[in-house]
């Protein structure tokens, strides 16, 4: 595809036209990778000092995003994460128009301690089993998941989860039809390399992280919950009418 050029246009300018409009119409999709530079050179019959200064451009208008080591990556939408009472995972998702998923990862069996045990309003050493899940957005990963839940009281949540996928659904199958938010703590930290994958996000991108503990109806603690939040794709909201206790901590 050679470009005519048009009077008065740089060729850069028309170069970032025609790859933005491609963003936009959805030709390539948030998460999609550019081609190289030469490729793109080749394409527009540009040279590559032209190609990078469209590709600037597009970076500056938040359309792209350069990750060294990796390439180009199409931005992927900026997802709003609302913090309220009732805070659900798929209620947030599908007030969006997107999709939710879930992946149980892992289950174990974790003795309660520290601010977890707090939390739970449990004494030290108590049996809990911890879920670890994964989260999508229309199939893109979004959050990593951590679930404390006590072990007599919720045994066989797992395996209830698992067939779900849904905490809310998984806790309806224990009497559970309602539930609050008590409490959320928010940090935010690097990921490991593990987490890092899992997330298919660059290893040098923070995360944003909650705490938080849900109750029910009566106040009664149900679980002790921690959420990795991509920070390239989720923006957490609060609303100060909600009656959360809303706790802001800044990591280092």
């Amino acid at each position: 595809m050679i470009i005519e050029r048009e009077p008065g246009v740089t060729l850069w300018r028309q170069i970032e036209r025609v790859l933005a409009d491609e963003i936009q119409r959805g030709v390539m999709p948030p998460g999609a990778q550019l081609a190289t530079e030469h490729q793109l050179a080749e394409r527009f019959g540009a040279n590559r000092h032209t190609v990078r200064r469209a590709i600037r451009e597009l970076k500056t208008r938040g359309l792209i995003r350069v990750e060294q080591g990796r390439g180009t990556f199409v931005h992927e939408n900026v997802m709003d994460y609302a913090l309220g009472r009732k805070t659900r995972f798929s209620a947030n998702l599908r007030a969006q128009d997107r999709r939710p998923a879930g992946l149980l990862l892992d289950t174990s069996a974790v003795a309660a301690s520290g601010r977890i045990a707090e939390g739970l309003n449990v004494p030290e050493g108590r049996p809990l089993i911890c879920l670890a899940t994964l989260s999508f957005a229309d199939n893109v990963p979004v959050s990593l998941g951590r679930h404390y839940l006590d072990f007599d009281r919720f045994r066989g949540i797992d395996e209830i989860f698992r067939e779900t996928p849904s905490m809310t659904r998984a806790l309806a199958r224990f009497d559970i039809h309602d539930y609050n938010r008590g409490r959320t703590r928010i940090t935010a930290r690097m990921p490991t390399a593990e987490e890092a994958s899992l997330l298919r996000q660059p290893p040098n991108r923070p995360l944003l992280k909650t705490e938080y503990v849900d109750v029910d109806t009566a106040g009664r603690p149900l679980q002790y919950g921690m959420t990795l939040f991509a920070g390239d794709r989720v923006q957490i909201v609060t609303d100060p009418r909600a009656a959360d206790i809303f706790e802001a901590d800044t990591a280092t």
